[in-house]
């Protein structure tokens, strides 16, 4: 969790080469009490696409995976905490996709209730438990999306890296000028550091970063300004 004033970020990334060009239809926005950041990634040939975390707004997000004609193969999640998962479950009875999760984190996912009632959040939602566990460098066979394990900010929380469209969308890990808070419990702010450090900053440095909460940044510009974590 991380607190700034989300902005909409809409965009088409295409690959283009000598053999075959691939477009992905790529749309973030922000849902939920916390104003969590939630991304749609597609294939606009297959049609098909991943929800990544769906904390809130359901009926929203579905609208987004309509106007598209995208089919939700995938709903994964960067953490568990409660303000990027509540929808995990409506969109998963909406679409029949699987909700995807590192299992460090199964936990907190476990804890929804206690978290809900610790923001004073109403605490009556029931989630599913997730149906796949995330390893690190596991395959999303969608978009060409690679999971990346960057504990940290907690135990289990997970970056999202695209190649094809330079695109890593990092959760509560990295912020524009900031880290995720590591005050909550399972929080680690050594861990956040050489997660940053070893396995994001080593990315493209020109990739457009998908921050939890608020606006985007690029790794350059991370690695040259933010003061809380230097390569």
């Amino acid at each position: 969790m991380h607190f700034f004033n989300n902005s909409i970020i809409i965009g088409f990334f295409m690959k283009t080469n000598t053999i075959d060009t691939k477009k992905y239809i790529i749309e973030t926005f922000p849902v939920g009490v916390l104003q969590c950041n939630c991304t749609i990634i597609g294939d606009s040939v297959s049609k098909l696409a991943l929800v990544v975390d769906p904390g809130g707004d359901a009926d929203f997000i579905i609208g987004k995976l309509n106007k598209y004609s995208l089919k939700c193969i995938g709903i994964i999640h960067t953490h568990a905490h409660f303000d990027h998962i509540l929808a995990a479950g409506e969109i998963k009875k909406a679409t029949g996709a699987p909700i995807y999760l590192n299992k460090d984190d199964f936990q907190l996912w476990k804890g929804l209730e206690q978290q809900c009632i610790m923001f004073g959040y109403p605490s009556d939602i029931k989630l599913p438990d997730p149906d796949q566990y995330l390893n690190d460098d596991h395959d999303l066979n969608c978009c060409g999306g690679v999971a990346i394990h960057t504990p940290g900010h907690t135990p289990g929380s997970t970056s999202f890296w695209f190649e094809d469209s330079n695109l890593l969308v990092a959760g509560d890990t990295l912020f524009k000028g900031g880290v995720g808070r590591t005050d909550f419990p399972g929080g680690d702010f050594n861990k956040i550091q050489t997660s940053i450090r070893e396995r994001i900053y080593t990315l493209n440095e020109e990739a457009v970063v998908i921050t939890g909460h608020g606006p985007t940044t690029t790794i350059a510009d991370e690695k040259n300004s933010n003061r809380f974590v230097r390569p």
